[in-house]
Formats: C-alpha cells, sequence, structure tokens
C-alpha cells in the first residue's frame, strides 16, 4: 500500500515541476501529453496500482489517487489561464505619454477626381460604364468611323500588342480613348442612353508638362429623341459649374472628329482665362447606323473631358507628371 502512496507523490512532485516549468502554451501541452494524456500518460500507468491493493485497501488508494489528480489538474487548467493572457505592460509604461500616430493613406488625386466626377454626372441621370483596357480595331476605329487611312490610326500613334490577336487574327492594342465603350453600350442596349465611361488611355505621346503616355478620361453619351447640341452645352456648363465653381462659362469652337458631326472643341472661362478640356459634339450618323440605331429617329452627343486636366485646374497644379511619379510630397497634400 505505501508503494501506491510513494508512486502517487513522485508523479505529483514530477508533474508539478513540468508544469511550473512550462514558458508557453505549446510546452503546456506537451506536459499535459506527458503526464495527463489518456492514451499514453503515465497518470494511466498509475491507474494500474489500484489494481495491485487488496479489497480492504481499494477504497483508500482510490480516494488517494482521485485526490492527486485532481491537484495536478487543477494546477495544469491554473497554468493555461496564465500563459494564455495577453502580456501585461512593462511597470515603466506611462499610459498618459501620447501614442505614435500610423501613418494612414488616402486616395490619390486622380481617384479623388473620378470619383467626384460620378457623382457629380449621376447628378445629371447618367450612369457608369466600363469597358476593356485592350481593345480591337473595330471598336477603337472602325465602329467609331475612324477610317483606315485616318492619321489616328498609324501605328506610331498607338501601342499595338506583338503578341496579341482577337480570335479572327486582327490586331489588339490598348485603346487611345474610351470611346470604345460607348460603342460596346450601344451595341446591347436600345435608346435612350445616358452614360459615362472613365479610365485610363494610352497614347505614345511625347511625355511633358501637359502630356502623357497615360492618362485617364471620362467620355460621355447621351442618346434619344430630341437630343440636340443646347442639351450638351447645359449639360457640360451644369458640370463644370458642379465641379470648378459657378463662376464659369463654356464655349464651343468648331473641330472635327470622325465620330461626331458637328464636332467642337471645349473651352472654360475660369479665372483669369479661357482652358481647353476637350472635344464634343453630335453623334455621326454612321456610328449610329454601324450600332443599330435609325439616325432619322434618334440623335445625340458625346463628350471626352481629360480629368487630370480638371485636377488641375482646381488644385494649381502645373505639371501632369507629378500625378505619376509617386512622390508621397506631393501625393500627401490631397
Amino acid at each position: 500500500m505505501s508503494t501506491a502512496y510513494e508512486a502517487f507523490q513522485v508523479f505529483e512532485q514530477e508533474a508539478t515541476a513540468a508544469i511550473e516549468a512550462a514558458r508557453n502554451v505549446a510546452d503546456l501541452e506537451q506536459v499535459r501529453i506527458l503526464f495527463l494524456g489518456k492514451s499514453k500518460g503515465r497518470l494511466k500507468d498509475l491507474q494500474s496500482e489500484l489494481g495491485k491493493a487488496t479489497p480492504a485497501e481499494r477504497p483508500a488508494i482510490g480516494q488517494a489517487f482521485n485526490e492527486m489528480k485532481l491537484r495536478v489538474t487543477q494546477l495544469f487548467d491554473t497554468r493555461v489561464e496564465v500563459l494564455s493572457r495577453p502580456e501585461s505592460q512593462p511597470r515603466d509604461f506611462d499610459v498618459t505619454l501620447p501614442g505614435n500616430l500610423p501613418r494612414l493613406g488616402r486616395e490619390h488625386p486622380i481617384t479623388q477626381t473620378i470619383e467626384e466626377f460620378k457623382e457629380i454626372i449621376g447628378r445629371f441621370g447618367f450612369t457608369v460604364d466600363d469597358g476593356p483596357e485592350l481593345e480591337d480595331e473595330y471598336h477603337n476605329f472602325d465602329a467609331l468611323n475612324i477610317p483606315k487611312d485616318h492619321p489616328a490610326r498609324d501605328p506610331l500613334d498607338n501601342f499595338y500588342l506583338a503578341a496579341a490577336k482577337t480570335a479572327n487574327g486582327q490586331p489588339i492594342l490598348l485603346r487611345s480613348q474610351t470611346s470604345t465603350v460607348q460603342i460596346r453600350v450601344m451595341e446591347r442596349t436600345r435608346p435612350p442612353v445616358r452614360i459615362v465611361s472613365v479610365g485610363r488611355v494610352y497614347r505614345p505621346d511625347e511625355i511633358d508638362r501637359t502630356h502623357h503616355q497615360m492618362f485617364h478620361q471620362m467620355e460621355g453619351l447621351m442618346v434619344g429623341e430630341g437630343v440636340t447640341m443646347a442639351t450638351l452645352k447645359s449639360v457640360l456648363k451644369m458640370f463644370a459649374a458642379a465641379y470648378l465653381g459657378e463662376d464659369v462659362e463654356i464655349r464651343f469652337r468648331p473641330s472635327f472628329f470622325p465620330f461626331t458631326e458637328p464636332s467642337v472643341e471645349v473651352d472654360v472661362r475660369w479665372r483669369d482665362g479661357w482652358l481647353e478640356l476637350g472635344g464634343a459634339g453630335m453623334v455621326d450618323p454612321q456610328v449610329l447606323e454601324n450600332v443599330g440605331y435609325d439616325p432619322e429617329k434618334i440623335t445625340g452627343f458625346a463628350f471626352g473631358l481629360g480629368i487630370a486636366r480638371f485636377c488641375m485646374l482646381r488644385h494649381g497644379i502645373d505639371d501632369i507628371r507629378l500625378f505619376y511619379e509617386n512622390d508621397l510630397r506631393f501625393l500627401k497634400q490631397f
């Protein structure tokens, strides 16, 4: 009988030492498996001592076994709770000291302008649509009434992909205008249509203060019965006033674009003078026919505005390259 009690005492001493020596929960789990594990733990081996006791000794030995097991289990549970607590602050930590504020990011000024554009144009009933930046020649040129010999189709004025073609073997290029989205929308939508497309376009221009090889445009399209140039000018005037302020004027100068007739350049009078914002005009009847519309019943206007140009006007920025140099000293001002 004394042998069983001695075995219980040795087990409790060794288990206690191992539990208190554990420095983390993972170490403690190994201690549990060694001493308290149900399949191979040493506690299971101690139960054999109960079988060696005589019937008269068994109640006392059983009680001693259960009390020892309870003490070891409680010690283990307490140690688990202690090791699971988050580490406390050092005693010399002064909670009254100001903290270190994390550096917060912010949206790029172009992104901010795009989101504001979408919000403003949404007030006029326009919805935002999107399209691929990799385009075929049909949507980028043919459907927009741009003939084969037009300078805009010169390979030196576009980014063609040498390693990609359409399913029928036609070239693929980075879109040079977001007007491609207007064609795709009209192909799947019957009039009336009132949408804008906002996104990146690509042209191999020489990079300088006002030009870049990648820039952002917002193209607008309104098609339906009774749409006129007066409607176009009203929309652009309200849009410019909403973004730049009420003290703006809009003027049209005659121009030419293959996909609009008549075509105009859009200028805004703001602060000290007139500034060009983009091109616009009434959708050419041929473009309407290309998408299955009847130009005898339906008219429409389209406009294209440079997003960076508007952003530069509002914030007094004189170099478009600043938007793409990733200089945080510049970007964090917005």
